[in-house]
């Protein structure tokens, strides 16, 4: 219990430190660099060596880490997960003026969140701004941390029908208030001065709301715990953690980091899990290790992938929404998922070779698949195959409030992940003909 309860607490650090993409691909790099990792760019030629540690990202909101062992490859072996969540978007031209006495926010929608639960509760923004310094445009990261902004629900004595299913419009139910009178015309000044430069220095922005409630372990026992962004920061960190922690070189494979944005909106952008950036890693090792395209293609075929995207725990007031059978809780294990529609990519084979690493880590293992007349989502595994075809599982840990601003998890599910993720690093999964093999070491 007491690797688990500090495993919790390194991921609620983490999860009040990354308030957005941004931040969390800054500490992640941070973390990576720490252990020995160097920096690529993907505008640069890169020398790699047998034995190196390296990342790269892009749009400084996806990172891929990867380590490249002394002695030739035969494959990759990956772990990806997400950076974003969902959220509200500042629009530009931010400020609303309502009923001369208030100053509202312009956001919008990013993503498919619960919009209840951001009512009534102490707001900020975080993300990157670009202006204009020394001749040349530069990205700063920005987080306001301090209380800005709340968005106050609609008293029950003007909404009688309040508690009897709420439909709410984006436009006008979800803007935020920034300040009184008084305050129109000075948010973008405040984000100016949090960047260090002049207001008319700032050309662009790009910021998210956030929820200031810090994350919390609780329960009668400690079991449980809540904060923002465990969809999908649980994973990330995990898997970090093991992917930092299997540090041999002596390996068949190359072990690969992948953390992408924008999964919450369907991937589809240039740092995304649809677009080429792991393609374009991908063949650049391959190319600076001087193998051949015969080569590379080998390598794939030969390449294994855990996408991991958190799950829904059965809901201890809805238990009617879960599949009759696969009922996954938080606290009794890594999820693996399941759909015949192939909206994730877990099969026979790759569900197996999960199972057999979670045995060898100790970990136990539960099955999620939808009920059958409720349609699920996909995630980042079938998306990503879409530019590199590999073997790949669907795996995600349990957890309650999907998509809300404040979300509740299992305390020791984050060491279940790590500890996988280690293993999963340590070992190489063989393709042998049909079957595949999973050599531990």
């Amino acid at each position: 219990m007491q690797k688990s309860l500090e495993s919790a607490k390194g991921l609620l650090d983490f999860i009040e430190k990354s308030p957005s993409c941004f931040q969390a691909v800054k500490n992640t790099a941070s973390m990576l660099e720490q252990n020995g990792f160097v920096r690529l760019l993907e505008n640069k030629r890169w020398e790699l060596i047998p034995g190196g540690n390296y990342y790269v990202t892009r749009n400084a909101s996806s990172l891929i880490a990867f380590r490249i062992p002394e002695e030739p490859f035969s494959s990759f072996q990956l772990m990806c997960s997400h950076t974003d969540s969902p959220s509200f978007k500042v629009k530009e031209n931010p400020e609303i003026e309502a009923d001369k006495k208030y100053t509202k926010l312009n956001v919008e929608k990013y993503g498919g969140m619960l919009c209840a639960p951001w009512f009534d509760r102490p707001l900020s923004v975080a993300g990157r701004v670009v202006a204009r310094k020394d001749g040349s445009l530069k990205q700063i990261l920005v987080n306001v941390d301090r209380d800005i902004l709340m968005l106050p629900n609609v008293a029950i004595h003007m909404n009688r029908d309040a508690n009897d299913g709420m439909k709410y419009n984006a436009q006008t139910d979800m803007c935020p208030i920034f300040g009184d009178e008084t305050a129109k015309g000075t948010f973008v000044k405040m984000i100016a001065d949090e960047a260090g430069v002049l207001e008319e220095e700032l050309l662009g922005m790009d910021l998210f709301l956030y929820n200031r409630q810090k994350g919390s372990i609780w329960g009668s026992r400690n079991e449980f715990l809540s904060a923002p962004r465990l969809d999908d920061l649980q994973c990330m960190y995990a898997s970090l953690q093991g992917f930092l922690a299997a540090e041999e070189k002596d390996k068949k494979h190359i072990c690969v980091f992948c953390a992408f944005d924008n999964e919450e909106t369907g991937s589809v952008s240039r740092q995304g899990a649809a677009s080429t950036f792991l393609q374009d890693t991908l063949l650049r090792i391959n190319e600076s290790l001087g193998r051949s395209q015969a080569e590379y293609r080998a390598a794939l075929s030969d390449s294994f992938m855990i996408s991991c995207d958190n799950a829904h725990a059965v809901h201890p007031n809805h238990p009617e929404m879960a599949d009759p059978v696969n009922r996954p809780q938080m606290n009794h294990g890594i999820v693996i998922k399941y759909n015949a529609n192939q909206k994730y990519t877990t099969d026979a084979v790759s569900g197996a070779v999960f199972k057999q690493l979670c045995s060898l880590a100790e970990v136990p293992c539960q099955v999620y698949t939808n009920r059958s007349d409720i349609a699920g989502g996909s995630t980042l595994g079938n998306i990503s195959n879409t530019q590199v075809s590999l073997r790949c599982v669907d795996i995600g840990l349990a957890q309650l409030a999907m998509h809300s601003p404040y979300e509740t998890a299992g305390v020791k599910d984050t060491w279940y992940l790590t500890r996988v993720a280690e293993m999963f690093y340590r070992s190489t999964v063989q393709c042998e003909e049909d079957d595949l093999v999973l050599e531990n070491f």
